[in-house]
Formats: structure tokens, C-alpha cells, sequence
């Protein structure tokens, strides 16, 4: 193996561990707005069988994009502070 060998070798390693980082840092935010999106689906669905049962005892919570949100967000915490905001609304 001669040094031009070795050169072209280093070259491709260094070549695929830039496109490791690359993708990382772009893949990272994207892995986070999914969980986001994710748990804000999940949140949605908690507020309308809520609301299916919440039906009988009259609270009802409007499913839109801001409560879906701030319960994807923080979850339990985010539900019981849209409950507590609604019940004394």
C-alpha cells in the first residue's frame, strides 16, 4: 500500500463521517418535530374521548390546534391546566 492509497482511504473515511454529522444535525430537529406532531395527534384523541365522556357531566373542551398542541406538549400537566382554565372560564 503506498501513500496515495492511504490518502484516498482517509479521504472517503473523512468523506462518510461528514455525512454522518450532516444528516444528525438535520435529522435530530426533524425526530423532535415528529414527536411533536406525534403527541399532539395523541392529545387530540385524549380530548375527544374526554369529551365523549365528559358529555354526561357537561365540561366539554374544543378540539383544535391549540389545545391539541398544549396537551401534546406537556401532557397530563397540559390537559389538567386546560381543565382548570375551562372550569373556571
Amino acid at each position: 500500500m503506498n501513500g496515495a492509497d492511504l490518502g484516498i482511504i482517509l479521504a472517503y473515511t473523512a468523506g462518510i463521517m461528514l455525512i454522518f454529522m450532516t444528516s444528525w444535525i438535520f435529522f435530530k430537529p426533524l425526530k423532535f418535530i415528529g414527536r411533536i406532531i406525534l403527541n399532539s395527534f395523541i392529545g387530540a384523541l385524549i380530548l375527544i374521548i374526554f369529551n365523549y365522556f365528559g358529555q354526561y357531566t357537561g365540561i366539554h373542551i374544543g378540539v383544535n390546534e391549540f389545545t391539541a398542541l398544549i396537551i401534546g406538549l406537556l401532557g397530563i400537566p397540559g390537559f389538567i391546566a386546560i381543565l382548570l382554565v375551562k372550569l373556571l372560564i
